[in-house]
């Protein structure tokens, strides 16, 4: 088989349009974010702060986001989420 050669100084991956459209939180992702528009991968930014700022990453596996009084709301009632769930759960609270 032949190698493939990578691809040397190409240009920088632009990002989907779907992603920059600024979007509103509902009231309880508000309640985490703020009340203003914002694109999705802000709001996945603004999200992480929170859960970094507070701690709510498991200590063991650190993949598992523990929901404290602010998030459980946003996680459909469950007490803990993958950081894998997490945008799905999240993107049901954007209009």
């Amino acid at each position: 088989m032949a190698k493939r050669k990578a691809k040397k100084g190409g240009k920088k991956r632009k990002p989907s349009a779907a992603f920059m459209m600024p979007m509103m939180p509902d009231q309880y992702l508000a309640a985490v974010i703020g009340a203003s528009a914002a694109a999705r991968t802000e709001i996945t930014r603004k999200i992480w702060n929170y859960i970094k700022r507070h701690g709510l990453q498991d200590k063991r596996n650190r993949r598992m986001i523990n929901a404290d009084a602010l998030l459980k709301p946003l996680f459909g009632g469950k007490n803990q989420v993958s950081m894998f769930e997490m945008t799905k759960w999240v993107n049901r609270h954007l209009k």
